[in-house]
């Protein structure tokens, strides 16, 4: 069902994927917006190991909620922050994309505690953390990502 990647040569690895995934705080959600337009929006992720899903939080109304509800197949795009050879301008970086379908989950326990861990990837602070996820609890979902399929490529800009 899913296109393999021409360049087979540049193909990461599924564990190489998983740990860009994992560390890597950003990427990009594409969904299927109004009148079947992509709708892509720049998103804070967590890759959970216990059951190989990725989570969002997100807002209870909105234009990707709309869309989610309408058409739950997605795909996620993340990339690592590259490096550049010494003398050498192009930039070389590890990209990851992946294909699934978003559940959109409200149990207040597992918000609490997706968004936890989602929220000790920018920061330590237990009482802040605490803090931000009791002011919007009543207003925050979480979208499960259930992964169909995932590829990742190593780029060198030319």
């Amino acid at each position: 069902m899913f296109r393999e990647l021409v360049r087979k040569n540049k193909e990461l690895s599924k564990d190489e994927c998983i740990k860009i995934l994992t560390e890597e705080k950003r990427g990009v959600l594409s969904v299927l917006g109004d009148e079947d337009y992509p709708y892509g929006m720049p998103m804070n992720h967590f890759y959970n190991i216990e059951d190989g899903a990725i989570y969002f939080h997100c807002g209870n109304i909105g234009h990707r909620l709309d869309s989610l509800k309408n058409h739950n197949k997605v795909s996620f795009c993340v990339y690592d922050k590259g490096f550049k050879k010494e003398n050498h301008w192009e930039l070389n970086f590890k990209s990851v994309i992946v294909f699934g379908k978003i559940e959109i989950i409200d149990d207040k326990e597992k918000i609490i505690d997706i968004t936890t861990k989602l929220s000790y990837k920018f920061i330590q602070d237990e009482n802040y953390i605490q803090k931000e996820i009791a002011s919007a609890l009543d207003i925050t979902l979480l979208l499960k990502l259930h992964i169909e399929h995932i590829c990742g490529k190593a780029i060198t800009e030319s």
